[in-house]
């Protein structure tokens, strides 16, 4: 430190920004010496009781070794005890165990600032915002491997915490505390690498495919309505689950997460989706007796689809008669739009085949479209949580150009997402250290 300041008040022009940064690697030095000095003796020496191994035997000290551990202040080095089980041949080390450094050598701060640079934006710029930001230098590979690592650690904490809540759900029977809890999911897909959609059917020329669909979920409360009358999102309410799995395994996730969420102290749930059967199906599984929704956007969409398609009557556009319709729908008369929609139909042909079918999406969901009902009710009829949360944690960091992903890959860095954007992160780095 005072080399550096004795050099500064030396130089014939101030740079504020070299000072500034200069400072910086001076401050990071010295406090790398002292957390040095703070670990030293940290797992050697005697212990106060024997090192069991995971096979139930005692295991016996073979000396100290040495290890460099990198920090957010710099490299540091220690040396701490070795024990080797006699019958199967394991090693502890119980300072790395004590210091949270088992099998890496980045420090617990460190790994927190890479798992997110890694979260948030691809792993080279995550490597290149640690070095601006916090004068840390480390490679890309290396924000990859503990950014994954991270995800995974937080997939296996939930699953755990959501074991634990369905077992006890059953048990669970508090006062009605939330006026309308909310559930939302849906799905995306995200481009693999090769061998994660071999023989698998896609939407390429050829047949193949180039993406799995990650299903991510939502949950949020609600208990009032803006000045206009508008439903709102309780603040800092939502939260998002998800992964490239199988619908099976998603409805528990998302059935774990609302329980989590107070499922079983909801006055009212609804259940809001774009119309896909699978979602339905779900619902009636694990949200029996909820409100289901359709999305108002994805039931104009369909509607837009049938009046190009119908035959209209003299001097009647297709923008006039979506406008009637949509009033209808609004209202929540289906059965008035199939009626007419029916005595429009084509008399044969692929545009008859193409109406019938977007009239079975309405004919199904007709009970999901009673919108000014629901509005009457104050709650939400449209997905757009969810279809945002698709686009931002989904989309934004795993779906950008040229990238190729493993399913764990993927599944590693959602569940990261995911944990973060619900405001859990800090809960999981407590519950790691508690």
């Amino acid at each position: 430190m005072k080399r550096f300041l004795v050099q500064a008040a030396r130089a014939a022009k101030v740079d504020l920004e070299a000072l500034e940064f200069g400072l910086r690697a001076v401050m990071l030095a010295a406090g790398a010496r002292a957390l040095e000095a703070l670990v030293a003796g940290v797992g050697s020496g005697r212990r106060g009781e024997p090192a069991l191994c995971s096979c139930g035997r005692q295991m016996e000290s073979r000396g100290q070794e040495p290890k460099r551990i990198r920090t957010i202040l710099g490299a540091i080095g220690y040396r701490r005890s070795r024990y080797v089980c006699p019958d199967c041949g394991a090693s502890r080390f119980p300072g790395d165990e004590a210091l949270d450094v088992v099998g890496t050598g980045f420090s617990p701060g460190l790994r927190r600032l890479m798992a997110r640079a890694g979260s948030r934006d691809t792993f080279k710029e995550g490597r290149e915002d640690l070095r601006e930001y916090a004068g840390v230098e480390v490679t890309a590979k290396d924000v990859e491997r503990v950014a994954e690592k991270t995800g995974k650690e937080i997939a296996a904490w939930q699953e755990q915490e959501r074991t634990a809540v369905r077992e006890a759900f059953p048990l669970l029977k508090p006062p009605a505390e939330i006026p309308v809890l909310s559930v939302s999911y849906d799905g995306t897909g995200i481009p693999m690498v090769p061998w994660e959609v071999a023989g698998r059917k896609g939407k390429q020329t050829d047949g193949s495919a180039k993406t799995r669909e990650a299903k991510l979920g939502c949950v949020f409360t609600q208990t009032g309505v803006d000045a206009e009358g508008w439903p709102v999102r309780d603040e800092a309410s939502t939260s998002f689950v998800g992964a490239i799995e199988g619908c099976e395994t998603f409805g528990e996730r998302m059935h774990g997460e609302a329980v989590r969420r107070g499922l079983a102290r909801a006055e009212k749930v609804v259940v809001i989706g774009d119309g896909a059967k699978w979602i339905w199906e779900l619902a009636a599984l694990h949200f029996p007796g909820a409100v289901e929704i359709v999305d108002l956007y994805h039931a104009r969409q369909h509607l837009h689809q049938v009046c190009g398609l119908v035959n209209r009557r003299a001097g009647e556009t297709v923008a006039g008669l979506e406008l009637r319709w949509r009033t209808d729908l609004d209202e929540g008369k289906v059965e008035k739009i199939l009626a007419e929609a029916e005595a429009r139909l084509p008399r044969s042909g692929a545009r008859r085949k193409a109406v019938k079918t977007e009239l079975g999406y309405f004919r199904t969901n007709a009970a999901r479209m009673r919108y000014a009902e629901f509005r009457d009710q104050d709650l939400f009829v449209g997905s757009g949580v969810v279809e945002a949360g698709c686009k931002t944690v989904i989309g934004k960091r795993l779906k950008q150009s040229g990238m190729e992903w493993t399913v764990a890959g993927a599944n590693a860095i959602l569940a990261l997402r995911c944990c973060q954007v619900s405001g859990r992160i800090e809960e999981f780095w407590e519950q790691r250290t508690g």
